[in-house]
């Protein structure tokens, strides 16, 4: 059941970008010669006019395959051909995936703020001896900032552990109607990079008005986003390496462990739970996307910026080589992933 729920969040997740790009790719009149969901031999699919849908063996991934899409010199001829539309019109097709997931994560974050309400950065215990409470930090008090980086939810405080910069921060804190700030130095966590500053947990969730849900909703989806971004350079800076990332097994894992800790607390929170791990992994495929790496949308984007500023197409052949090498690039770092989640659920 685990195994079917993680498989079904993918799914939708993939479902919903390629959904972007093929319903952009039908308003520019682009051919979609077949969308799918999956990889790998066709379990069921069917044609209807000229585009074949398809649901494929392996649930990994998706695809919106449209006519010249490969840099077919020939297959752009036909002015129905992905290369033959303006540049712009390329860019809204290329764009729509990542945007549709932005869209999911902020549609989903919507149903968890107007059920169990927001994260509020309110610190509800503080560790005795940490840097916090010796700095004056009490419960109760809000956490307006930290190093001038607004906080909006509690899982904002989380992660200055995570993505700190230093041993040293700066906290901008409410109580009542004053404002205070203060300098806390943190304790290093022995055999890892973190440091601790002595937050243990916050309130909880509070619940909101109409207008307070859509704002925080949208604050969720922007929260996932930064999240994402520092854990890229937390990699690219050396304080990650390839044995911190998860692929599909090690999200797939993180899922049912997550199922049976709600599971406690019955279906009510298993829902929430599966929403909140949706919102996380939509944003993510969003934010990775768009990374301006060849063979990602980011990457084609990249291109038909430089087009668009030389008024001049870049060499199919070129870009095409260009896409392919990155493509066995990514192919080759996805399965070395995906042998580490393999190799951390065998040997723990």
């Amino acid at each position: 059941m685990k195994i079917i729920i993680g498989i079904l969040i993918f799914s939708l997740i993939i479902l919903i970008h390629e959904l972007g790009h093929f319903i952009f790719a039908k308003k520019n009149d682009i051919c979609v010669e077949e969308f799918c969901i999956g990889f790998g031999p066709t379990i069921v699919g069917f044609t209807k006019g000229e585009t074949k849908y398809s649901i494929k063996l392996l649930p990994l991934g998706g695809a919106c395959m449209m006519l010249g899409e490969d840099e077919d010199e020939e297959a752009n001829k036909d002015p129905r051909s992905f290369g033959a539309k303006s540049v712009w019109a390329r860019i809204q097709v290329v764009l729509a995936g990542p945007i549709f997931n932005f869209i999911l994560a902020f549609i989903l974050s919507i149903i968890v703020m107007g059920t169990v309400g927001y994260d509020a950065p309110v610190i509800g215990r503080l560790s005795e001896n940490g840097a916090a409470a010796a700095a004056g930090i009490k419960a109760g008090d809000t956490i307006l900032s930290i190093d001038g980086e607004p906080v909006t939810v509690y899982r904002d405080i989380d992660n200055i552990e995570a993505f700190c910069k230093s041993e040293t921060i700066e906290v901008t804190y409410k109580r009542g109607e004053e404002v205070g700030t203060v300098s806390l130095t943190g304790t290093p966590v022995a055999g890892t990079k973190l440091v601790d500053f002595g937050f243990l947990y916050g309130i909880g969730r509070v619940r909101t008005g109409f207008f307070d849900t859509i704002k925080y909703s949208a604050n969720e989806v922007f929260f996932w986003i930064k999240t994402t971004l520092k854990s890229l350079g937390t990699l690219f800076k050396g304080r990650a390496d390839v044995n911190d990332m998860q692929g599909p097994v090690g999200v797939v894992k993180v899922i049912a462990n997550t199922y049976d800790k709600a599971a406690e607390d019955g279906v009510f929170y298993i829902f929430i739970n599966m929403v909140n791990i949706a919102i996380l992994l939509t944003a993510n495929l969003g934010v990775m996307n768009l990374l301006p790496i060849p063979a990602l949308d980011g990457g084609r984007f990249v291109f038909l910026v430089v087009e668009a500023i030389r008024r001049k197409r870049i060499n199919p052949k070129v870009e095409g080589a260009v896409n392919v090498v990155c493509f066995f690039a990514l192919l080759g770092l996805m399965c070395i992933v995906m042998f580490n989640d393999i190799r951390k659920i065998i040997f723990p």
